[in-house]
C-alpha cells in the first residue's frame, strides 16, 4: 500500500499534468480561433473571386459554338 508520502508525490504530479493541459488547452484555442478567422477570411475572398468571374462570364458575347449549340439536322450545311 503507498504512503502519505507516495501519494503526496502523485497528487503533485497530476496537478502539474493537470496544469500543462490546461495550458496547452488554452494555445489550442487561440490556434483554433486564428484559424477560423482565416478561414472566414479566405471564404469571403474565394466568394468574392466567385462573383468577379461569374460577372467577367456575363461580359462575354455568345456563340453558337460556346454555348453548345446542337446542329438542326435540316440545315444544309449539316447534311450528308
Amino acid at each position: 500500500m503507498a504512503t502519505i508520502e507516495e501519494l503526496a508525490e502523485r497528487v503533485e504530479r497530476l496537478l502539474l499534468r493537470h496544469q500543462e493541459l490546461q495550458r496547452t488547452h488554452a494555445l489550442t484555442v487561440e490556434q483554433l480561433a486564428g484559424v477560423t478567422l482565416e478561414r472566414d477570411s479566405l471564404r469571403s475572398r474565394l466568394t468574392a473571386a466567385r462573383q468577379r468571374v461569374d460577372a467577367l462570364l456575363d461580359r462575354l458575347p455568345v456563340t453558337d459554338a460556346a454555348a453548345g449549340a446542337v446542329a438542326d439536322p435540316s440545315d444544309e450545311k449539316t447534311r450528308k
